[in-house]
């Protein structure tokens, strides 16, 4: 970021809670959903998405998501109450197929009023809590409640229910052949900010090699002319960084010999064009060659 961008810069006590919230759930994005159902003593389910949600812990299994209290009136929502009545909820896990659905739920129906029927979908009873879990997830948590932490008694203030997980269902069509879930077939979405959501899908999901063995050799130990190139993004700089070592010797007298190199570089290096095509061989996947041609 260059020094006279300009900035708004917000204290934010200074503005209405409204404004706040557009800020905070628009730049706080992507956000996994938690389409969590719960029970009341009463045996009445309810079935509801909150996008305060992550997973905090493998050891336990443990994920947090958070109920808020209603901006409007400060009231509480349905399933803040049922988990401190019953302990126990199935986090549902949200795909493209099921987004309209699910956003339908959202709405807010009145006490006893099932969600699972509203927004029409399956429910399936769960091995080892009560609230049934929802057929139509390709993953479902069940949890047992840990404790419920009240970050505060006015309107927005979020409520974190930290749900351990005991049990796991996944649909095997969302397996790949080692018996993993694949990503592109899982085909997830997050909440973004407004009436915005995102789909993890197609060009939207992209890989980053990182160094396995060792520390990435970092930006800092590019060239100068590399790191402030007017060409190579800052992206183009953190996959260099990324490479567990710098180029040798020999694989900077190979990369010169490459036709597309020779044909840039004559007499006088044209560091534009070089940087040019070092930038082509890098979304190309080719980071060690780009890396070599970087240090002629």
């Amino acid at each position: 970021m260059s020094n006279n961008e300009e900035i708004n810069s917000i204290d934010p006590n200074s503005i209405s809670q409204q404004e706040l919230h557009g800020y905070l759930l628009s730049a706080v994005a992507p956000r996994p959903i938690c389409f969590a159902s719960t029970i009341d003593k009463d045996g009445n389910v309810n079935l509801s998405p909150f996008s305060y949600f992550n997973l905090f812990s493998v050891n336990p299994p443990m994920m947090i998501f958070s109920p808020s209290r209603r901006g409007r009136d400060n009231t509480t929502k349905h399933t803040l109450d049922n988990v401190l009545e019953v302990k126990e909820t199935v986090i549902n896990i949200v795909n493209y197929d099921m987004v309209e659905q699910m956003s339908l739920s959202s709405t807010e129906y009145g006490d006893r009023v099932n969600e699972f029927v509203k927004a029409g979908f399956t429910q399936v009873p769960s091995d080892k809590v009560k609230p049934p879990r929802v057929g139509e997830a390709p993953v479902a948590f069940e949890c047992v409640v840990d404790q419920v932490i009240a970050l505060g008694d006015g309107p927005g203030a979020g409520n974190l229910v930290l749900a351990k997980v005991v049990q796991i269902h996944v649909k095997k069509a969302f397996l790949d052949a080692d018996g993993n879930l694949d990503t592109p077939k899982l085909d997830l979405v997050a909440r973004m900010g407004g009436n915005w959501y995102c789909r993890a899908n197609g060009d939207a999901l992209f890989e980053i090699p990182k160094p396995i063995r060792t520390q990435g050799i970092g930006v800092d130990m590019l060239p100068e002319a590399v790191r402030n190139s007017s060409v190579l993004t800052g992206n183009n700089l953190g996959r260099l960084g990324n490479l567990e070592e710098l180029p040798t010797k020999e694989a900077i007298e190979k990369i010169s010999e490459h036709p597309d190199v020779k044909s840039i570089v004559g007499g006088l290096k044209n560091t534009s064009e070089i940087h040019t095509l070092a930038q082509k061989w890098l979304t190309e996947g080719n980071t060690e060659d780009a890396l070599a041609l970087l240090h002629l």
